[in-house]
């Protein structure tokens, strides 16, 4: 088979079928519910501080330490099982897990106890994107990926303003009608975390019902089931979990251990030094496992499975992509988590009416700008090969003077207004990175890159951004200083993204030139 056989097949002039609609629309309320459980602490935020006695610096860690490591390095194993077995099995079991665990941050009496339920939040929901992109890359042709992928990618905004609305409501309820602690002695945050992850358990039994499609037919690559799926993902976990890793590296020889050890040893080492320097060990202990646990599976891959390794780690355009949008993520989620404190703590607002601007702004504005820029991802693509790339960077530089503004007026009415624009700007971009990153892989790949595009996501815009937006807060009393300092980032996605309109086109060009050169049966 030959590039353009892949690139274009019959397929892809055929009308998307009905059910791929249904199911598409099933996926979005998952992600939709995936961000309520995610971003329903922002709003939450000020009341845990104050109850738990945490400082901004903490709460970037809850918010995105705590839960993006530990998201991202699921991800990788759950990925593999997304390629390998049952992807709706897999997004069902995801979904009742990290439901249970949200419910279950309802009832921490501790930074501790919280930090740990969100660490179950993130391992459930890393099942969620692998799935679902494979899912939709499997329902939907090429022509119409960056669009599908865009609705999907919705659900990210939605979920985030939704979660603002509802955590609102009922914290300011709750608390009113039980000014004391309710049931169980149960303030308004608490409830809050309960009133949105039972609800999901509701939900995992409707996305059980869901038909599994043929991996790989829509681009005639249709793929044979895989025997014993289970052992790629003890591999994988194995390649990712210390002290685990270490017997996953003495395994492939003395060579492989010594490196294993030595990026072991550097990165911790790292890890320690930043600690010192912030006195937050507890944020950089959990970025260097991240990062080290990163560095372990990507050098086992090579190992284990040289084709991926080639398409994905070994592939520039590849690297350039998901790191270009991770500066996009950067900045996003530094905002999407500190507005609403912001909002409340220096503009005066109240949780309600806040929840109402905010939500409802960041909502329809996320919707509006990742449908918009999916769609018009695929416009420029069907015009230039490099195309969505352009759309990417657009996220990067779009929201900086909106950003600028926002986190520096005294009107609040003003806050809201651009607080819609930065929400509208910044997801623009996510559909067509999401759309990239398939494009550049074979169908029985999609997992797998699909959470190493959410390892930038997560382990460079999740864990570092609201934490490092926290930690200047922190150091000078100023969370306005802490939001605007994520700007730094804008130059570095800027080159990183230009690197990516370069190199892509060429990538795509030669997918199955490079796997079949690097030992892939095509």
């Amino acid at each position: 088979m030959t590039d353009t056989e892949i690139a274009e097949t019959p397929e892809e002039s055929k009308t998307v079928p009905r059910y791929s609609w249904y199911a598409l629309g099933v996926l979005v309320l998952v992600y939709v519910l995936n961000f309520i459980d995610r971003n329903i602490l922002s709003i939450l935020a000020n009341d845990i501080k104050a109850d738990l006695g945490l400082t901004d610096a903490d709460l970037g860690f809850l918010y995105g330490t705590a839960f993006g490591v530990f998201y991202a390095l699921f991800g990788i194993p759950l990925g593999r099982l997304a390629d390998s077995w049952h992807r709706v099995r897999l997004l069902t079991v995801g979904l009742a897990l990290w439901s249970v665990m949200t419910a279950a941050s309802g009832l921490a009496k501790n930074g501790l106890a919280l930090g740990a339920a969100r660490i179950g939040v993130g391992v459930g929901e890393a099942s969620a994107s692998p799935s679902a992109y494979s899912l939709i890359s499997d329902w939907f042709p090429k022509k119409m990926r960056g669009t599908a992928l865009a609705i999907y990618s919705a659900g990210l905004y939605l979920g985030g303003g939704i979660s603002l609305l509802i955590g609102g409501l009922i914290v300011e309820g709750w608390n009113n009608a039980y000014p004391g602690g309710g049931p169980m002695g149960l303030v308004g945050w608490q409830a809050a975390f309960m009133a949105v992850g039972i609800p999901g358990l509701l939900l995992a039994v409707w996305v059980f019902t869901l038909r599994e499609p043929i991996r790989g037919e829509l681009e005639g690559l249709p793929q044979t089931k895989v025997d014993r799926p289970f052992r790629g993902f003890a591999t994988e976990l194995f390649a990712v979990v210390p002290p685990f890793t270490f017997i996953s590296a003495a395994q492939r020889g003395a060579g492989a251990l010594a490196i294993n050890a030595s990026a072991a040893v550097t990165i911790g080492l790292a890890a320690w030094l930043l600690g010192n320097v912030t006195q937050n060990y507890q944020q950089w202990g959990a970025i260097g496992l991240g990062y080290y646990a990163v560095f372990s599976w990507a050098i086992s891959l090579r190992d284990r499975d040289l084709p991926a390794f080639r398409l994905i780690w070994g592939s520039p355009a590849f690297l350039y992509t998901i790191l270009g949008y991770g500066m996009v993520a950067f900045a996003s989620y530094s905002v999407s988590f500190w507005a609403a404190p912001y909002a409340e703590r220096v503009l005066g607002a109240s949780k309600a009416v806040l929840g109402f601007w905010i939500g409802g702004g960041g909502a329809l504005g996320g919707f509006m700008g990742v449908i918009i820029g999916g769609r018009v991802s695929d416009w420029l693509r069907e015009r230039n090969p490099g195309g969505r790339l352009l759309v990417i960077m657009f996220g990067v530089l779009a929201p900086v003077i909106p950003l600028i503004f926002a986190f520096t007026t005294e009107n609040v009415a003003l806050f809201y207004v651009l607080n819609f624009i930065l929400s509208l700007f910044g997801s623009s971009a996510l559909g067509a990175a999401a759309a990239t990153t398939q494009d550049l892989v074979l169908p029985r790949m999609r997992g797998t890159a699909t959470a190493t595009f959410f390892l930038s996501t997560t382990l460079v815009g999740l864990a570092l951004g609201p934490y490092m937006a926290g930690q200047v807060s922190t150091m000078t009393g100023s969370l306005s200083t802490g939001v605007l300092s994520m700007l730094a980032v804008a130059p570095i996605g800027t080159v990183l993204l230009y690197m990516a309109y370069r190199t892509v086109p060429e990538a795509e060009r030669t997918i199955v030139e490079r796997a079949r050169a690097a030992g892939e049966p095509v």
